[in-house]
């Protein structure tokens, strides 16, 4: 389908449009290297990523899962014997990741001015509603949206539900994001557009590792590339 029918351009929010995925990555590090006396670092860190599956249907995606998820696995891994002052250090990381400054992706900024300029733009993300509000308004972005939706997760009934409450077609409704799995391959199976932008650091979760070939698919490097398309 032709480009030029997109009226409104969903964006994803965590390392998409700000820095994320590291913030995990660094707190798994530090429990692994906490508890490297019970159990091996890669056998640590495979048992927090089980934890974390088992968890999801319960607790959803968000800061404040992971941060249960890394008690339970603390507990897990040093089978009982975890002492109170860990389990406080733990929970204060959770708090220092919910207060992390907000970081944006290169160019972002520019590109959402831009593209504002022509397009309505929207967040659809999925994840803990309080934090990513708030990581929202501390990233100066929120004058760039027309609309924000926060969802427990992205599935093709959440993309039809926002094109619907958008009040547009599917062919004009394009989605921006960093996971295959939740941003482009449920809004391909819909028929709308989807723009792949790789973060360095992915998680396992969110992996897709067979190659997608449809039409309304493009991926690209940064940005700042999507002006140069839309």
């Amino acid at each position: 389908m032709p480009l030029s029918k997109i009226q409104v351009i969903a964006f994803d929010a965590d390392d998409t449009l700000w820095v994320n995925e590291p913030l995990f990555r660094n707190a798994e590090e530090e429990l692994c290297d906490l508890l490297e006396t019970y159990m091996p670092k890669k056998e640590a860190s495979q048992l927090l990523f089980d934890m974390e599956m088992q968890n999801l249907p319960l607790y959803g995606y968000g800061i404040k899962p992971f941060t249960l998820s890394l008690i339970e696995a603390a507990i897990k891994i040093s089978k009982g014997d975890l002492k109170i002052e860990l389990v406080q250090k733990l929970i204060e990381k959770g708090k220092q990741m919910l207060q992390e400054p907000i970081e944006l992706i290169d160019g972002i900024d520019e590109t959402l001015r831009e593209l504002s300029e022509k397009y309505r733009l929207v967040v659809a993300t999925k994840g803990d509603l309080l934090d990513q509000e708030r990581k929202l308004v501390k990233s100066g972005l929120e004058k760039y949206f027309h609309h924000i939706e926060i969802v427990s997760d992205k599935t093709e009934k959440e993309y039809g539900k926002l094109i619907s409450h958008l009040d547009i077609k599917v062919e004009e409704f394009l989605m921006v994001g960093n996971s295959l799995k939740s941003d482009i391959l449920p809004v391909l199976n819909i028929g709308a557009h989807a723009f792949h932008i790789p973060f360095h650091t992915t998680w396992e979760h969110e992996m897709v590792y067979e190659e997608i070939n449809h039409p309304n698919f493009r991926s690209f490097i940064k940005s700042s590339e999507l002006l140069g398309c839309l």
